[in-house]
């Protein structure tokens, strides 16, 4: 499957592995079965991708980094609701730290992605 099309950014190509790992995750007991939490963090790590190919689709570099930050901003979510998920005991902390390392890993990415397309804007 090699498109030209948004499905080309790594960040989403890692976001899509992370909202794979977060459905894994929150499918096991107890997380399963908190409903507010386990909806929530799978929103934000949905909003990750959904917004790195929303804003691809977008006319000009300025809404796509737009869509960026907005996707950035649900990796953090995704951390915060993690530590929520350590501190009650749905993830052991090896699994968080697994989780944790792959939002950074997004994040650090769209920001990449970000200052790139700042620069041709300013060009």
């Amino acid at each position: 499957m090699d498109k030209k099309g948004f499905e080309q950014i790594v960040s989403w190509k890692k976001a899509r592995k992370l909202n794979k790992e977060i459905y894994r995750i929150t499918s096991d007991n107890n997380f399963a079965k908190d409903f507010a939490l386990r909806d929530q963090i799978r929103r934000a790590s949905i909003s990750i991708s959904s917004n790195i190919a929303e804003g691809y689709g977008r006319k000009t570099n300025k809404e796509f980094i737009y869509f960026l930050n907005v996707a950035k901003a649900s990796c953090y979510e995704v951390k915060s609701q993690l530590y929520l998920a350590l501190d009650v005991n749905y993830l052991g902390k090896d699994m968080f730290n697994e989780v944790y390392a792959i939002c950074d890993d997004i994040s650090k990415t769209i920001y990449g992605l970000i200052k790139h397309l700042e620069q041709k804007t300013d060009s």
